[in-house]
């Protein structure tokens, strides 16, 4: 990510406050980066975050960043983290970067190398989140036990066919 720009605000129309993030000229094409966005708006920033893990695409840790960035700064507000939601995320198009590529018979291609700038909103919503708490840290503890189970397991047998 090239810039990075954090800014607090609140809103003139009593609608409270408001965390905000912006990135900008992030090297990815605004239409890929629509496609991650889509799939997080109004949702919870823990919902969000979990949705982004899923995702295999390069937009999706770009998102995550600027997610991050904007929770703390709802955090720096003493904004109440349980009842936050993205209310704005845009991808803007940033300047495009043209260069050619040379063709046959003296001809040439464009080639265009778009850039985006991220704009992500957090405010409090009326709904209260339920947050799990630390789901990964369950799992892991109802893993080991199994796991060394497997394992025992797989000591016997071997030890009873050496025999």
């Amino acid at each position: 990510m090239k810039k990075i720009e954090d800014k607090k605000q609140t809103q003139k129309n009593g609608s409270g406050l408001a965390a905000r993030s912006v990135a900008r000229f992030l090297r990815i094409g605004p239409r890929k980066m629509r496609l991650v966005i889509d799939s997080i708006r109004h949702q919870h920033p823990e919902r969000a975050f979990q949705i982004l893990m899923t995702l295999q695409k390069k937009a999706a840790r770009m998102v995550e960043k600027v997610l991050k960035s904007a929770v703390a700064n709802a955090k720096v507000l003493g904004m109440d983290e349980s009842r936050l939601m993205i209310a704005d995320v845009r991808a803007d198009g940033g300047p495009v970067m043209k260069r050619f590529m040379e063709r046959s018979m003296g001809r040439a291609n464009k080639i265009l190398k778009r850039t985006t700038h991220l704009t992500l909103i957090l405010k409090e919503g009326d709904k209260q989140w339920k947050i799990p708490k630390n789901i990964e840290s369950k799992e892991a503890e109802s893993q080991t036990p199994q796991t060394e189970k497997k394992t025992a397991g797989r000591k016997k047998k071997t030890a009873g066919a050496g025999a």
